[in-house]
């Protein structure tokens, strides 16, 4: 296998190789693209957002500074907003409902590294996917780990760190997040 069907696969692969490289580097330069728009032609972002992300729903916005490692892997639904200086590191998919309000200086990943220095001498990741539901509010300087889903109608407090699955109408906070309270859905 080659690594960047090895990273498709969700296995090991080396992050240097040159064609792994290169998607991240086609990313880089459809981030490049879409910061350097102003944010008050809001047609000529949408169409940039369309063409980096993998799929669009209705009336996305994403602010500058956004940055990711593909681009394609970024699915996102109706009136997503992600705030100013967001990272969504999509070496795997990330999926995100719709409704999804994400504050600034969040970190999305589906990247890591082995904890062994041999490893990740060996330059290797590991990819696993990010799915967050709908009606889901990322609060401010959040990190979300790789392999973790979010449900709906879910409140990430500011500054957290999520590193395992979150149910369904609650609030979650901490390092690492845990939940804090239960909310209500009230549009059902």
């Amino acid at each position: 296998m080659t690594e960047l069907e090895k990273l498709d696969a969700g296995l090991e692969y080396d992050f240097w190789d040159e064609e792994v490289d290169a998607r991240k580097l086609n990313a880089v330069i459809g981030c490049e693209k879409l910061n350097a728009i102003s944010v008050l032609d809001h047609e000529a972002r949408e169409a940039a957002i369309r063409e980096l992300f993998g799929e669009v729903g209705e009336n996305p916005t994403v602010l500058p500074v956004f940055n990711c490692d593909n681009g394609k892997n970024i699915r996102v639904g109706k009136n997503f907003l992600a705030n100013y200086n967001v990272t969504i590191l999509d070496i795997a998919p990330v999926t995100i409902g719709d409704y999804v309000m994400i504050a600034p200086n969040t970190l999305i990943t589906t990247v890591n590294h082995p904890l062994s220095p041999s490893g990740r001498r060996k330059h290797l990741g590991i990819a696993k996917p990010v799915n967050i539901g709908s009606d889901v509010w990322i609060g401010a300087n959040v990190t979300i780990l790789p392999s973790v889903t979010i449900g709906n109608n879910v409140v990430v407090a500011a500054g957290a760190v999520v590193t395992k699955d979150v149910p369904d109408n609650c609030v979650v906070g901490g390092v690492p997040a845990k939940k804090i309270k239960d909310i209500e859905n009230d549009i059902e």
